[in-house]
């Protein structure tokens, strides 16, 4: 690939399309493929858009969600093909499109340089030379999907009994991603779930040819060293090959925040660029092994890269993290959704994030996974869910139920941001604790929790005129804290230009580095961590804490001894910033 970023996923709807926004410009994106009636209801619009026929797939036809999405996924491989080869018959010289595509590309690309070459060129023979390898060269981007592993539920037959594991929500979308025309990778997140990677390697469109490539490659999202080679390991004894390690940071990024023990981004990329050959050959004595049993064989080892995501907001750290770390892409996720050329989000939630303070942005409990979650707080969805509590009526039907997972009430697990769970939990609440010291910290835990099976969803049905009558149309967005720093609506050639250096957006923001602004956010959870555990600290807590904070040290010694990597001598002022913002998170994290 010509581009050096990517759009990760961005939520349930905000790149539900994004493929079909970006891929024709040879930019790579990923698509959540959670929610099969968002992807049914998408199928439904772009099939009428593009003029093409739509057969409806209802929640009971046997195998629904699968189908569903290899349909959709079929769909947009189809439109993007059908973009590619329009581009690919266009005239260079009057097409908008193809010179935006050109246009965009890094300077360092090859392809770029011939561009300009093609643009400076006067002689007719010369020209069309160039004009004929730049037609050649025009390759759309890739398009990936997203799998969270845990949120995997279990369905259950119009009987009431369950069925076999292969129907489970994550193992379902798997099956419909295997079975499409993609030919993307599969971005596993959220952790490690071994009935679902087993099920993985019973796909031979996952395996390799003979040269160590893929049809359809595994890419899986980590946000340290250990959970990246354990999980491999894993995947490698049955067969499957990871060919890339996303790596995220633990609290730098929109959505859900894995917060690691303390370590860094910084840190942990020198870990996995440091040990990189050991991993790919590690990995490939087990996996050849595997393969062969299955009738397999490669004669070379299969690629394997690392990216990075969360935080990025400048072209010096997007060309930092590339060349220091050695990395193939940086993942560009919660700028993008003042993009509206590459993401999808209603007029009403763009314009606020647009004119969003820092202080919107916030780490919450709203998500029923009891998984830190990045929220904001101008959203409808927040909005809303304040406007419940005080009619008396916390928390919201439950409809979809991807996120159930409680079953401390009822023998089935129910979801955490239900009405039902909410009502009930609060009743137990005054009957036990209503003279507590801490009620009110215990009230505002169980009715802050949100439904984002819908509102994750809801941005793309406002957008696109789709919302069904009595649907809800509070919209849950769920950007990076780098959010705030971003205070427009963009254009795609703008935020392009800014990844690459030949814009900057941010001219009037007095931004930190994305280490100090990483940085800043563990040592707020680490306070967060021990104001909540206050009452209880035992050994065990507090050996994680002097653990957390012996991590924390390291990563601030760490950014010191690269500081002149990253700031170079034309940058005195910045390099003495940063070394003085790191003695200050330093005597923070002593004082704790």
């Amino acid at each position: 690939m010509e581009h050096t970023f990517h759009l990760p996923v961005l939520g349930l709807a905000f790149s539900i399309d994004s493929p079909l926004k970006v891929a024709q410009f040879g930019i790579s994106s990923v698509l959540s493929i959670v929610d099969d009636e968002l992807i049914e209801r998408m199928r439904d619009y772009y099939s009428k858009k593009n003029s093409l026929p739509y057969i409806p797939i209802t929640p009971k036809a046997k195998d629904s969600r699968s189908k569903r999405i290899t349909a959709y996924l079929d769909l947009v491989q189809d439109i993007v093909n059908q973009q590619i080869d329009t581009l690919r018959h266009s005239d260079l010289d009057k097409s908008v499109d193809l010179k935006k595509y050109f246009s965009l590309l890094p300077e360092s690309s090859n392809v770029k340089k011939t561009y300009k070459a093609y643009l400076q060129e006067t002689d007719m023979d010369k020209r069309a030379n160039l004009k004929a390898t730049l037609m050649m060269n025009i390759n759309p981007g890739e398009i990936n999907v997203n799998i969270m592993s845990k949120v995997d539920k279990i369905n259950t037959d119009p009987a009431g009994s369950k069925l076999d594991h292969i129907h489970s929500d994550a193992s379902a979308a798997l099956r419909g991603f295997a079975h499409s025309k993609l030919q993307g990778g599969l971005v596993l997140s959220a952790g490690m779930n071994p009935r679902l990677y087993s099920y993985l390697s019973e796909f031979p469109q996952f395996m390799p040819n003979k040269r160590g490539q893929f049809l359809k490659r595994v890419i899986l999202k980590v946000s340290d060293y250990r959970s990246a080679l354990i999980q491999a390991k894993f995947l490698a004894k049955k067969g499957i090959w990871v060919s890339e390690f996303r790596v995220e940071s633990g609290l730098n990024c929109g959505g859900h925040a894995f917060a690691t023990d303390g370590f860094l981004l910084g840190p942990i990329l020198e870990e996995f660029k440091k040990n990189k050959g050991f991993l790919q050959q590690e990995l490939y004595t087990m996996y050849a092994a595997s393969i062969q049993a299955k009738g397999y064989t490669v004669d070379t080892c299969p690629m394997l890269t690392i990216t990075a995501q969360g935080g990025i907001g400048t072209a010096a750290e997007q060309t930092f993290l590339l060349n220091h770390y050695g990395l193939k892409s940086t993942g560009w996720g919660s700028p993008f959704l003042l993009v509206p050329e590459a993401t999808t989000v209603d007029d009403q939630t763009l314009r606020a994030l647009a004119s969003a303070q820092k202080q919107d942005f916030y780490v919450s409990g709203a998500s029923p996974l009891g998984v830190p979650f990045n929220n904001f707080k101008k959203s409808s969805a927040e909005l809303n869910r304040l406007q419940r509590i005080q009619k008396g009526r916390p928390g919201a039907p439950c409809t979809k139920k991807y996120l159930i997972s409680n079953a401390e009430y009822s023998a089935e697990p129910i979801c955490t941001a239900s009405r039902i769970y909410q009502y009930t939990k609060l009743k137990e609440l005054e009957l036990f604790d209503a003279e507590s010291t801490d009620y009110q910290k215990k009230l505002e835990a169980i009715t802050e929790k949100t439904c984002l099976c819908e509102g994750l969803a809801t941005s793309a049905y406002l957008k696109y005129d789709i919302l069904q009558n009595k649907e809800d149309d509070a919209v849950a967005i769920c950007p990076g804290p780098n959010t705030a720093y971003f205070n427009d609506i963009y254009s795609l050639q703008d935020m392009v230009d800014h990844i690459y250096g030949r814009k900057d957006l941010l001219v009037d923001s007095n931004r930190p580095s994305l280490f100090i602004n990483e940085l800043h956010l563990y040592i707020e959870h680490l306070e967060q961590y021990l104001q909540d555990n206050r009452l209880q600290m035992d050994d065990k807590k507090e050996k994680f804490v002097t653990k957390f904070k012996e991590e924390l040290l390291r990563g601030i010694t760490y950014y010191e001894s690269i500081a002149f990597q990253l700031y170079p001598v034309d940058h005195d002022v910045q390099r003495a910033e940063f070394l003085t913002e790191l003695k200050d998170g330093l005597i923070q994290i002593t004082a704790l």
